[in-house]
């Protein structure tokens, strides 16, 4: 959970956020909002897994909850949309940095980001455990690493010259507070995504609560930590606009080779997120293809690798489509807008489940029904200011959850019903 969430976009969202709150005290006030929101979320998952421990994740707790079709333009946005947009906007961050040892062009960054989806999605072709020790290796180095900065970048803060007074700044507002927040929420992106391959782990009901709960606490400690960092070394405007603000941070503490270092793990970080979201997602797909509501060319297991094959193929082309039609900011915008309709739902859900006979999670999140209402009331106006902000993003992918629905009812016609079949397991 730590390698998916910790890719690329921490070294990236700062100038995002600060943008949006040019205060340091607010820019740390959105990553710890957005640390505790996506903390309660995970803790509407680790219930819900542990009471419905299928590989789907959120398919399948939305299905239980309130419908099949709810369920299915989860898993129908995911494709389209939410989990192929995460997809292809850390590969995007990935070729940012590449750009720091070798010049790109527009084409070129979007090229070097195809590259890395299609080579991940080779590695996980072959099949999960070797996928997952990739993602192991990958989660250790990087999470030492992450901490090596903050510990060096408190150690060396103290001999930067002290910043000039900033000029004036635009002031910070409740509505670009929570665009703030929802910036964040995006660097948090990949929490849920451990609930996918519930039926690949060992002893899930356990597992998995033990994942999303630890691994949300280490990756908001990491987050903050780095604002820090890099609010206490560079001008608050340099960090409203840089690129790279995680290579330009190290370069005022220890020179360009410190730029570079920073910029290769940058990229290994990145590259172990993309491995882990890569993993992940065409469990989904998989199953909604199971159930008859997807097309049958997903529902399909390699003989020999025991994996998704297909559906690792088409999030592939699809993802890389994405790539080289969008930009960073309009992905990562799309993804947060529709993605949270369905978090807030989640959160409802327990509620509604509490009042269910025969409901047994094998655990129970606290503060039940306080945190799951007040979760989705800040995710419903995260939602709403999202759309006053940019209704042409909001539109689009509001329109690509709303194309779900003929899609369902075409696969559920009597004509299009399929046989089912159990998911194996790996």
């Amino acid at each position: 959970m730590v390698g998916t969430i910790i890719g690329s976009s921490i070294f990236v969202q700062a100038s995002e956020i600060t943008n949006l709150v040019p205060s340091p005290m607010a820019v740390v006030l959105a990553w710890a909002v957005s640390g505790v929101l996506t903390l309660i979320g995970a803790l509407v998952c680790a219930e819900l897994a542990s009471a419905y421990p299928r590989t789907g994740g959120v398919y399948v707790y939305l299905k239980q909850i309130y419908s099949p079709l709810l369920g299915f333009l989860w898993g129908w946005a995911t494709f389209w949309s939410m989990h192929t947009g995460i997809l292809a906007a850390i590969s995007i961050v990935f070729a940012r940095y590449a750009a720091y040892f070798m010049p790109l062009s527009d084409t070129g960054l979007r090229v070097v980001a195809i590259s890395a989806i299609v080579f991940l999605s080779v590695v996980n072709y072959v099949g999960v455990k070797f996928g997952g020790r990739v993602q192991t290796a990958f989660t250790a180095i990087k999470v030492l690493a992450v901490i090596g900065m903050i510990v060096l970048g408190w150690a060396l803060s103290g001999d930067v010259p002290p910043h000039l007074p900033p000029a004036e700044l635009p002031p910070v507002t409740f509505a670009n507070v929570l665009l703030a927040v929802s910036a964040g929420l995006f660097a948090f992106g990949g929490w849920h995504m451990v609930t996918y391959t519930a039926e690949e782990t060992i002893n899930p009901t356990r597992t998995i609560p033990r994942s999303l709960m630890i691994g949300v606490a280490v990756v908001t400690v990491c987050y903050i930590g780095l604002n820090a960092v890099y609010l206490s070394v560079l001008p608050i405007e340099k960090v409203m606009t840089s690129t790279r603000v995680a290579a330009d941070t190290f370069e005022v503490l220890v020179g360009t080779g410190g730029a570079g270092v920073i910029s290769a793990l940058v990229m290994f970080s990145a590259f172990g997120a993309l491995n882990g979201i890569v993993l992940a997602g065409p469990r989904v797909y998989y199953q909604i293809a199971q159930d008859g509501l997807m097309f049958k060319w997903f529902n399909h297991i390699h003989p020999a690798y025991q994996t998704p094959d297909r559906a690792i193929v088409l999030q592939a082309i699809w993802s890389s489509v994405l790539v080289a039609t969008g930009s960073y900011r309009a992905l990562f915008t799309r993804v947060i807008y529709t993605e949270w309709i369905f978090f807030a739902l989640l959160a409802v859900g327990v509620v509604l489940l509490r009042r269910r006979p025969g409901y047994a999670p094998a655990w129970r999140m606290p503060l039940v029904p306080i945190a799951p209402i007040v979760f989705a009331i800040v995710a419903a106006m995260i939602v709403v200011n999202q759309i006053r902000a940019d209704l042409t993003n909001s539109a689009i992918g509001l329109a690509i959850v709303a194309s779900g629905m003929p899609a369902y009812y075409f696969w559920t016609r009597p004509s299009a019903r399929g046989t089912r079949h159990e998911a194996p397991r790996a």
